[in-house]
């Protein structure tokens, strides 16, 4: 049930780093009465979290920080080990996320997946976290990480066994909320546990971008997609190109050549159709609006997204 509230005053207390207001209003009760309120609200912004990890070697990627409002509330030497986080800015919370993430622990990571939103103090601070889980790999790793000089920020990078992570939770060296949230997600998902059966993966790369409709060109293309199906193949999964499905369709349905109104009509939906039955999309080649339609359709539909071979967990 939606409260009936009456803005009466806002007041600006603070605004030297973000902004702290005083809200007075008027709410009404569930008894139909009306009482006049004043809350406090401090708003620095949405931010949000990852949890990088690593089911190979058991691993996880945490950082190490100084924090001034901790060191005020007993924490002793005011160091928090913590998931990497940031504020979105003006960004989405994914681009935040991919810059933070270099950033604080020197890792590019594209391969993304958000797992929830939270409010994290909603009695006095206005931010929604968002909470993401990224793998990562060695070479991923583009610098040493550290954080950005111009905000004043040193960070430790910390690589952990995840069941050291899972211990620190326990006995209180960790402390900090995002962080064992994420932690925690982790272990009740399953996110490194080893994986034991094969995955169905979309091959998504360029077919007719930038060919100019050359049928040598777009032939290559296909090739390439078909060789990158066979190495996928050869590590233990299932690959699955959506041309495959789409020509044979489009040839049977009566169509004649690349772009008429069966092509148009049946080359992209039939790849969205058989992306709902496929656990992740590999993204290879170079630009190609298709391709990446099918990565942000499975973005949306919670697949996992690889975009190099060597992301993809070999099972034999």
């Amino acid at each position: 049930m939606k409260p009936n509230i009456e803005l009466v005053k806002e007041e600006i207390l603070s605004n030297n780093w973000y902004v702290l207001k005083k809200m007075t209003f008027k709410y009404q009760k569930r008894d139909g009465s009306w009482e006049t309120q004043a809350r406090e609200a401090y708003d620095r912004g949405n931010g949000a979290a990852i949890l990088l990890y690593n089911r190979e070697k058991q691993t996880v990627i945490l950082t190490r920080q100084f924090r001034m409002p901790t060191y005020m509330n007993g924490n002793e030497t005011g160091i928090l080990i913590e998931a990497c986080a940031g504020l979105l800015d003006k960004d989405s919370p994914e681009d935040c996320i991919r810059r933070e993430t270099e950033e604080e622990t020197g890792f590019r990571v594209t391969n993304v997946h958000k797992v929830g939103e939270a409010y994290m103090s909603p009695g006095s601070v206005t931010e929604i976290l968002y909470f993401f889980v990224a793998e990562y790999a060695s070479h991923m790793q583009t610098g040493l990480g550290g954080g950005a000089e111009k905000e004043q920020e040193e960070i430790e990078v910390l690589e952990l066994p995840f069941g050291q992570a899972l211990d620190m939770v326990e006995n209180g060296e960790i402390r900090d909320a995002k962080t064992i949230m994420l932690l925690q997600h982790a272990q009740l998902h399953g996110l490194l546990q080893p994986m034991s059966k094969p995955q169905h993966i979309l091959v998504a790369g360029p077919y007719r971008s930038n060919t100019g409709d050359d049928s040598m060109l777009i032939e290559a293309n296909l090739q390439l997609m078909n060789e990158t199906a066979l190495r996928v193949y050869e590590i233990g999964h299932m690959p699955v190109l959506g041309e495959w499905y789409a020509l044979s369709l489009m040839e049977t349905a009566g169509s004649k050549r690349i772009g008429d109104e069966i092509f148009n009509r049946m080359f992209h939906s039939s790849a969205v159709r058989l992306l709902s039955h496929c656990d992740a999309v590999l993204r290879i080649g170079g630009p190609s609006k298709g391709a990446d339609e099918m990565v942000k359709t499975g973005e949306a539909l919670g697949k996992r997204i690889y975009r190099d071979l060597s992301e993809i967990p070999v099972l034999s």
